[in-house]
C-alpha cells in the first residue's frame, strides 16, 4: 500500500493523542542551523534518504558530509509529484537560519553527485561561500516544507498530504507572493515530532510548526514573505537548541514580537540534570534589550506513542517558569 493510501488517523493515532492532551509544541522543533533540500519524486522509504529514487551511494555520502556541520539534509518533492522516473534536473536549496545570517540558495543540477559541491562546514557556519561551487540564486521568498513521509508515521501521510495539498492549491490561488521559479510549498521527508502532524518547517528562517490545517499553513508563508513569523502553533526556530526554542518563543509572547530576525539566543546554560532539567537562557533584541528566561523540563504525566506503532512513551516536556529583563 502506497503512504498516500493509507487511512486516516485512528483515535489511538500519536497525532490525536497528542492533540487530546493539549502536549506543548514549544521547545520540539528540529535543531540545524542549516538545511540542504534535495527534489527526489517518487515513494520515500523511513531513511528517505537512503531509501528513494536517490542512489543511495550518494545519499549516504551527503549524510556524511553533515554530520556534525550543524546542516540538516532532507528531500522533498512537488506536491502529490510520486511518479518513479527519475527527474532530469533537481531543484536544491540550502538555508542558513541564524537570525544574523538568514538566507536561502537555490539552483538546479542534472547530476545530483554535483550536490557534493557544498562546503557544509561553511553552510553550517553560514557562509554564503557554502555553496559557490554551485550555480546558485538566492531567492527573496520563503518555502514551507510538509513533512509526508508516510513510511516514517501514518500521521505523516494522512494528516500531512491533505495539508500540504491544499496549501499548495490556496497558495497558487493567491496569486502575489509566489515565487515563479519554483513551488513555495513542497512536501518534506522527515521534521521529527510526528504526534505534531500536521508539521511543516519554513525557511530560511527555520521556524517549524505543529497541528497545521491548510488556511494555517497557507497564514504562515504569508507572514514568511513580509519577514514575520507566527508565534501560534510555532515548535520553535531549529537554530537553537530545545530550550532557546522555548525561550525565545516566551520572550516573543511577552513582547509581541513577530519580526523574523528581532531575536538572538546568545546563551543557553543547564542549571539542574536529568531528568528534570532546567535552563537559564539569554535572549537579547536588536534595541539593546536582554531578558533571562528560565526553562524546566518534566517528563509527561500520561504515557503515549510518541509515534504511531512505537510503544507508549514520556516525552520530555519543555515549560518557561519567568521571564526576566535584565537591561
Amino acid at each position: 500500500m502506497r503512504d498516500d493510501q493509507l487511512p486516516a488517523p485512528q483515535p489511538h493515532a500519536c497525532s490525536v493523542l497528542s492533540r487530546e492532551l493539549d502536549e506543548p509544541l514549544a521547545g520540539t522543533g528540529a535543531e540545524a542551523t542549516a538545511w540542504v533540500l534535495v527534489e527526489q519524486p517518487g515513494p520515500w522509504g523511513r531513511a528517505a534518504v537512503t531509501e528513494s529514487r536517490l542512489d543511495p551511494a550518494l545519499g549516504a555520502e551527503l549524510e556524511g558530509r553533515t554530520a556534525g556541520t550543524g546542516v540538516r539534509l532532507a528531500l522533498i518533492r512537488r506536491v502529490e509529484d510520486h511518479h518513479d522516473a527519475a527527474p532530469r534536473h533537481r531543484r536544491w536549496f540550502a538555508a542558513s537560519t541564524h537570525p544574523k545570517r538568514t538566507w536561502l540558495a537555490s539552483g538546479v543540477v542534472e547530476y545530483p553527485t554535483d550536490l557534493l559541491k557544498i562546503d557544509f562546514t561553511a553552510l553550517g557556519a553560514g557562509d554564503r561561500r557554502a555553496v559557490a561551487a554551485l550555480d546558485a540564486e538566492f531567492p527573496g521568498t520563503p518555502l514551507l516544507g510538509v513533512c509526508t513521509n508516510g513510511k516514517r508515521d501514518a500521521c505523516c501521510a494522512t494528516r500531512g498530504r491533505q495539508v500540504a495539498v491544499a496549501a499548495e492549491a490556496l497558495d497558487s490561488a493567491s496569486g502575489p507572493g509566489a515565487d515563479a521559479a519554483f513551488p513555495a510549498v513542497w512536501e518534506i521527508t522527515h521534521l521529527g515530532g510526528h504526534r505534531f502532524a500536521p508539521t511543516a518547517v519554513v525557511l530560511p528562517s527555520g521556524y517549524s510548526y505543529g497541528r497545521l490545517d491548510a488556511a494555517s499553513a497557507v497564514s504562515v508563508l504569508a507572514d514568511a514573505r513580509h519577514g514575520r513569523m507566527a508565534v501560534a502553533n510555532c515548535r520553535g526556530r531549529s537554530t537553537w537548541p530545545r530550550a532557546g526554542q522555548v525561550a525565545e518563543l516566551a520572550v516573543r509572547s511577552a513582547l509581541g514580537e513577530t519580526a523574523q530576525d528581532a531575536l538572538d539566543v546568545v546563551a543557553v546554560t543547564q542549571t539542574a540534570p536529568d531528568p528534570e532539567p532546567a535552563w537559564t537562557a539569554v535572549v537579547e533584541h536588536p534595541d539593546g534589550r536582554a531578558f533571562a528566561v528560565s526553562v524546566t523540563g518534566a517528563l509527561a504525566a500520561v504515557p503515549r506513542p510518541e509515534s504511531c506503532g512505537k510503544a507508549d512513551g514520556t516525552p520530555l516536556e519543555l515549560w518557561v517558569d519567568t521571564v526576566d529583563k535584565i537591561r
